[in-house]
């Protein structure tokens, strides 16, 4: 209730004290009034008028719009038609200015052919070809204007091309009087006769009794430039300079040049010195050629082409360089294969003085740039000569490889004997490095006394390891002998030349291995002595090759000493070269032998008188065959190689005979009879065929170790011994299977012989049980 009480008593107080503020507020409504006054009396009428003034304002914007739309459609129709009466005269505007275009033209290219004419019978030649350019220039831009096409321009062609042509005569004439040559009645002969009737005039100075003057060299040579012409009248004249002149003083020392001065012409001749050289050196060809060049430069080369204008110095161009463009590449491949592979030296000793050569290249090359002949910094000409190492080794390997085919196809009969004391003709070798220098001075002292002590009282002969004694062919030697000398300069060579001359040694052999079987295959086999020096050649090729690395190990550079320089892995291929010739040779002897024991008719019924005949004249003939192996053979294979082929010949007759008379199913005591003499024959007269060495009392030694190289000697001495034997003594030489029959022969095959040789008794019969 008390809070209550309080709200309304605080709520009374509150409108009392604001009724007075209240009450003041309203006693001012003279305001209001006021308000109301302004409103209705004086804002009405002025939005009237301001209303009437809109309406005005639309009414203008409507007249405003109608305008608008008369004019455009009233202004626009004449427009359209202005602009295109506009665009027409544009277009006949194009054409009129095309058309004054084209006679202007056609204006300037009559005005230029005027001129040209008038400056060509002047003979001011640059004038009128720079006049017949501005024709071609307007002529030119003529026909590239398309859809406007003239009849008159075929004319004007025509009339370009006549002008032209007639100047590039003019030009031409008066070029054959500057430039006259003088060539031999035979054209294109580079022989020395016809050099010398050669010469080369130049007129370039006008002459003296003439009133109309002669134009100037670098006019005419200007005139040739604008026209393009000038190539080919230098090209033609580069290659007459090069046939003429430039290659003969290079192919023949004996020419020289002979320059001459008149007033008015320069005369280029040539003179042949009597007992020249063979070859000239460099130096001399290159003074010669400098002389044809520096008389050249001085009256024709030396003009300036492409006149600068406006201080373009860089348009310049003179003859000289325009020539060099044209022939120095020719040129230099002459001089390169014709001079400089000739002065290449073959002995590497002579290298240090090729820098004399290396030298004039260079002078050469700065007098030819001198004269602006030449352009580039190096040419090929003097990289050829400053790699001179290369070409020595590529010419050394060259002149050795030839000279090794010669000796290869030479005649293999020409031989030379080999013994193993004899001292070859190879260089001698320089001593070792120092550092091997103790160790092999000791061995090599060793050496000189002939024998080795191996710590024991037993010593090596001096001639261990040694080729036995034998002949071999002459071109083998020699070939030996080069490759001996080809290291020997590659041990003083650089590296790279050293590397090259081993391989082209290498190259030699393999080429021998190739080479000589197949160039003289019908030799080798026909005939048997040179299948027995062929064979030589080849051991005696191995013999040195199984050392030719080693002695040059020590004395070759860095490249080779270290054991990569060898030719060990050629020898068993030699080897097996020779021994397949050889053994190819004594199938063929055997097949001789075999054939003529099969006329033989078996060794059977030799009581025949003609088949004993047959049978005697068979073994004549083999004995007459391996007497003339024996002779042609006999001092050319090595004693012990002669001794084994001529036994193994041998021993294929005797086999052959003793397999045909052991075949024989009945032998009469007059076929056992004949049959022994016919081998007594050959048990006499076959050693006879042992002939090795030519002095008759030495061969004696090696007739009678017969049986030591002929397999089947006891076996046929056996064989005589049965045919003259009764039953008992061949009983006793069987020996029950121990005595020196049965070391021969088999049971059967004496039992085969028994049965031939006795009739069926009693007695037979017991020997052949006594034979097991």
């Amino acid at each position: 209730g008390s809070l209550v009480a309080a709200v309304l008593a605080h709520s009374g107080r509150l409108d009392k004290e604001h009724l007075g503020a209240r009450v003041g507020r309203l006693s001012r409504r003279g305001e209001v009034c006021t308000m109301i006054n302004k409103k209705y009396s004086e804002f009405l009428p002025s939005m009237q008028s301001a209303e009437d003034l809109v309406a005005q304002v639309e009414g203008l914007s409507n007249n405003i719009d109608l305008l608008k739309a008369g004019i455009e459609n009233e202004v626009q129709r004449d427009l359209n038609v202005a602009v295109a009466e506009f665009t027409e005269l544009k277009q006949q505007l194009e054409r009129d200015t095309l058309v004054l275009s084209v006679l202007k033209k056609l204006q300037e290219f009559d005005t230029t052919i005027k001129e040209c004419n008038s400056a060509l019978q002047e003979k001011q030649y640059v004038t009128a070809a720079q006049q017949l350019e501005k024709a071609r220039s307007s002529l030119r831009s003529l026909e590239s204007r398309r859809g406007f096409e003239l009849k008159i321009l075929k004319a004007l062609g025509t009339e370009l091309t006549v002008q032209t042509q007639n100047m590039i005569y003019h030009l031409g004439e008066e070029w054959q009087k500057l430039i006259v040559w003088k060539l031999p009645p035979s054209k294109g002969s580079s022989s020395l006769e016809a050099v010398v009737l050669s010469e080369l005039h130049l007129h370039t100075v006008p002459p003296q009794d003439e009133d109309t003057a002669v134009p100037p060299v670098a006019a005419v040579l200007q005139a040739l430039a604008v026209l393009g012409e000038l190539h080919s009248k230098l090209k033609d004249f580069g290659q007459l300079l090069l046939q003429y002149i430039l290659k003969p003083l290079i192919s023949h020392p004996s020419l020289e040049p002979v320059p001459e001065e008149q007033p008015d012409v320069f005369i280029l001749r040539f003179r042949s010195q009597e007992l020249a050289l063979d070859e000239s050196s460099p130096m001399e060809v290159f003074d010669k050629i400098k002389l044809v060049f520096e008389v050249l430069h001085k009256y024709l080369l030396n003009v300036p082409l492409e006149q600068p204008g406006e201080g373009r110095e860089e348009g310049r161009v003179t003859l000289a360089e325009l020539l060099g463009e044209l022939i120095w590449e020719e040129l230099s491949d002459y001089l390169i294969h014709n001079c400089l592979v000739n002065s290449i030296p073959t002995n590497s000793s002579k290298l240090e003085q090729y820098k004399e050569v290396i030298e004039s290249t260079e002078e050469f090359e700065k007098a030819l740039k001198k004269m602006q002949f030449l352009k580039e910094d190096t040419t090929a000409l003097l990289k050829y000569a400053c790699n001179v190492d290369s070409h020595f080794a590529n010419k050394k390997c060259q002149d050795v490889i030839m000279a090794a085919r010669n000796l290869m196809t030479s005649e293999i009969h020409n031989t030379v004997k080999i013994t193993p004391d004899s001292s070859t003709a190879l260089p001698e070798l320089p001593e070792p490095g120092s550092g091997d220098q103790v160790k092999v001075h000791r061995a090599s002292s060793l050496m000189h006394n002939g024998t080795v002590n191996l710590g024991s009282e037993s010593r090596l002969s001096p001639f261990t390891l040694c080729l036995p004694t034998c002949r071999i062919s002459c071109s083998v030697q020699q070939l030996v002998e080069l490759a001996y000398h080809t290291l020997l300069e590659a041990t003083a060579s650089t590296d790279l030349c050293c590397v090259q001359l081993f391989d082209c040694v290498r190259n030699i052999f393999q080429l021998f291995y190739e080479v000589v079987p197949t160039y003289h295959r019908e030799n080798l086999q026909k005939l048997p002595q040179l299948a027995a020096i062929h064979h030589n050649n080849c051991m005696y090729i191995a013999h040195h090759l199984l050392t030719l690395g080693h002695q040059f190990r020590y004395r070759s550079t860095s490249v080779l000493s270290n054991g990569a320089a060898t030719f060990v892995d050629l020898v068993p291929g030699f080897r097996r070269l020779g021994m397949e010739c050889f053994l190819a040779q004594m199938r063929v002897q055997k097949g001789e032998i075999l054939e003529r024991l099969s006329s033989a008719r078996n060794f059977s019924n030799m009581d025949d008188e003609e088949n004993y005949c047959a049978a005697n004249k068979a073994i004549k003939q083999v004995l007459h065959q391996l007497r003339r192996l024996g002779m042609v053979w006999q001092d050319v294979l090595p004693v012990n190689v002669y001794c084994k082929a001529m036994g193994a010949l041998l021993n294929t007759a005797l086999a052959e005979i003793v397999t045909r008379i052991a075949a024989l199913e009945d032998i009469s005591a007059e076929d056992a009879d004949r049959l022994y003499s016919l081998c007594r024959i050959m048990v006499e007269e076959g050693p006879q065929v042992f002939t090795p060495l030519l002095e008759e009392d030495k061969n004696k030694k090696y007739q009678e170790e017969v049986p030591v190289y002929v397999q089947k000697w006891m076996t046929f001495k056996e064989l005589m011994i049965i045919l003259q034997a009764n039953l008992q003594e061949i009983v006793d030489q069987w020996a029950d299977g121990k005595g020196p029959l049965a070391e021969e022969f088999s049971a059967a095959e004496v039992k085969s012989l028994i049965r031939a040789l006795f009739q069926n008794t009693e007695r037979r019969a017991a020997a052949l049980a006594k034979i097991k």
